[in-house]
């Protein structure tokens, strides 16, 4: 039976909760608010819900996550980052980065950034929890990505590409700025192509939250300022 979430209560169901049909969907409703949010990834789950859809939270299983230790550059990437075509920062253009996150894609007609989404992490961001990537070309933003680093963890959120590569080089540049901060793993959340090409792969959900135990509260030494 599906979780309801209180607004006066900021804990979430236990993760093996989480149900088949649909798969890893494990609590409805509550609200966007920075505490809960916070409390949303140290527990192992994060919002994803369509306009007109209740708050939706889920821990898929398996997890998709990123060891930066295990990123896979490819010979034709790793060429353009060499050449330096694009200029990348962090924290430059936050909420620019999530509007174009937001924006039409080919493949649906529909964006789970709405709104209230995008002012939810813009709140975090503003708390110096969620942090913005930025590739630029000619001082003209083309690619970007944003989340959450909480403890030695990343948890991604969306990354956009308004020209070839833009949004690789800026993944690539993150990842190696993580592993040089003392991060251990990065959350992809969900399987796709694109992030397996990068050495992303599945663990389980029991592995998962076992490695949130180890890390969350371990320090890191990131510098976000660019």
């Amino acid at each position: 039976m599906l979780t309801w979430l209180q607004r006066d209560d900021l804990s979430f169901p236990p993760l093996e909760k989480a149900m088949r049909e649909p798969s890893g969907l494990l609590a409805a409703g509550g609200d966007l608010s920075p505490e809960r949010l916070i409390a949303a990834y140290r527990h192992g789950c994060f919002p994803w819900y369509q306009d007109g859809q209740p708050l939706l939270w889920w821990s898929p299983d398996p997890r998709t996550v990123l060891y930066p230790d295990e990123l896979h550059v490819s010979r034709s990437l790793g060429k353009k980052l060499r050449q330096g075509t694009f200029n990348v920062t962090f924290d430059r253009a936050f909420r620019d980065v999530v509007q174009a996150c937001a924006g039409p894609r080919s493949y649906t007609d529909g964006t789970w950034i709405t709104t209230p989404m995008q002012d939810a992490y813009t709140k975090l961001h503003q708390l110096g929890v969620a942090h913005s990537i930025e590739v630029w070309q000619d001082q003209r933003l083309v690619g970007g990505l944003y989340g959450l680093a909480i403890g030695q963890l990343f948890f991604g959120e969306s990354m956009f590409s308004r020209t070839t590569d833009a949004s690789k080089v800026g993944f690539v540049t993150l990842v190696e700025h993580l592993r040089d901060w003392g991060f251990k793993l990065i959350d992809c959340q969900m399987p796709t192509q694109h992030l397996a090409s990068f050495g992303a792969r599945g663990i389980s959900r029991k592995t998962f939250a076992e490695t949130l135990a180890r890390h969350l509260d371990e320090p890191n030494s990131a510098r976000w300022e660019s």
